[in-house]
């Protein structure tokens, strides 16, 4: 369905003041293109489809709505009214934090529903405090639902966050097998940063009913607010040199640091923390209550640089990351999207650079093939590149051959 994008403050999207209230505590009063489409839809009770790229507000286009339903009409049932999906508890738990952050006028009750904790514990929180609201991740909620734990017979609306990244998991199966056991129609939306393939199209052809469709930014469209730069180092010794030639400066005020594996984090997190540089790494293998706290002290300023695997690379939703560093440059070009994308958000502008080593060639083009363009190569003073392979790639392709004065002479 065809529908036109002017801009838009949140005040024109009749939300409550008590939300207006907390968006402005944030810093928000414009509502970005997905949330001004898709506010209005939910609200009016109409299924979504929302493709927008990493940082373009999808989380608020979906917990705002929710909040101002719970205002209009109380839940005075007993039993959750609405369930969310995310495909990580990290990202279940970034979604939390949005509901605390825009919810705090009158605390919606929320029960997670993750890995890391007692599901049992989860249950009974959900049965005695009442919930509004289930976050959860489909493992743990199929396996609550397989049990006869967890009660979905009061949900009105169903949400799934980062679609695509749930089917690239696995997931979808877990998904349907768990909405089935609701037993009677909901409103659903389904929020994706990509459309990638047809398996996000095929499920939402499952889940939704004549939806609005808000198909902003196409998936291979990289952030317009994030600088993208390449540089190419002849060994790890040349990049760790690049990597702190960059955290120096004074710009760099936040900064993610990507690797492709555990082991490599680790070894990049050490080396700056040798360097006392206050580092921290983040993973996937730390458990449920150190990842949050790594997250906190990350967002809240206390450590300037986290070195992480993709498992941050969706929904960490933290403000104003001045420079996304890929040390290790990602195998495909969704996942080079997604991790540019924890920079450059809400209206801000970030720096993606990209460390390529000569085995990282292939990859590179990989991902420029992905976004549709070269990615332009830059050097640091003092730290150009010296190995042969380098500079061959770094020379222009298709460059005119060089005629000899006399050959053009004769």
């Amino acid at each position: 369905m065809p529908f036109e994008v002017i801009e838009m403050q949140f005040d024109d999207l009749f939300l409550d003041d008590a939300l207006l209230d907390a968006l402005q505590r944030q810093g928000f009063t414009h509502a970005t293109m997905v949330q001004q489409t898709a506010i209005p839809a939910l609200l009016s009770g109409q299924d979504v489809l929302a493709c927008a790229a990493t940082g373009t507000g999808k989380t608020a286009a979906f917990v705002l709505p929710i909040l101002q339903k719970l205002m209009d009409e109380p839940n005075t049932s007993g039993k959750a009214q609405f369930l969310i999906f995310a495909p990580t508890r990290e990202l279940a738990f970034q979604i939390q934090h949005v509901f605390h952050q825009l919810g705090s006028a009158f605390k919606p009750i929320i029960t997670m529903l993750t890995g890391g904790a007692s599901p049992w514990a989860q249950v009974q929180h959900a049965e005695t405090a009442g919930a509004d609201i289930i976050i959860a991740t489909p493992g743990r909620i199929l396996s609550l639902v397989n049990s006869h734990s967890i009660d979905l017979t009061g949900i009105e609306m169903v949400v799934i966050d980062e679609a695509d990244r749930m089917l690239d998991m696995g997931q979808g199966p877990d998904v349907l097998h768990s909405l089935a056991k609701i037993g009677h129609p909901f409103q659903a939306g389904l929020f994706s940063a990509t459309l990638a393939g047809s398996g996000v199209r095929l499920f939402a052809e499952s889940l939704l009913k004549d939806p609005q469709e808000i198909l902003l930014q196409a998936a291979n469209q990289q952030a317009q607010n994030v600088t993208q730069e390449v540089y190419l180092c002849d060994n790890q010794e040349h990049k760790q040199a690049i990597l702190l030639s960059f955290l120096a400066q004074e710009d760099c005020t936040r900064a993610l640091v990507f690797c492709n594996k555990k082991i490599r984090a680790e070894s990049v997190c050490d080396f700056l923390q040798s360097q006392n540089i206050s580092a921290q790494l983040l993973h996937g293998d730390f458990d449920q209550s150190v990842r949050r706290e790594r997250i906190r002290k990350f967002r809240s300023g206390q450590i300037r640089v986290t070195v992480a695997t993709d498992v941050a690379a969706r929904g960490l939703d933290v403000a104003d990351i001045s420079h996304v560093i890929n040390y290790d440059v990602p195998f495909r070009g969704d996942a080079y999207i997604h991790r540019i994308g924890r920079t450059g958000r809400a209206d801000k502008y970030g720096l993606a650079i990209n460390l390529v080593e000569p085995h990282d060639h292939k990859n590179l083009q990989r991902i420029e093939h992905h976004v549709g363009g070269k990615l332009p190569i830059r050097k640091r003073k003092g730290l150009a590149p010296k190995s042969k392979s380098n500079k061959a790639f770094s020379k222009p392709k298709n460059k005119p051959r060089y005629i000899a004065k006399k050959e053009r002479q004769g």
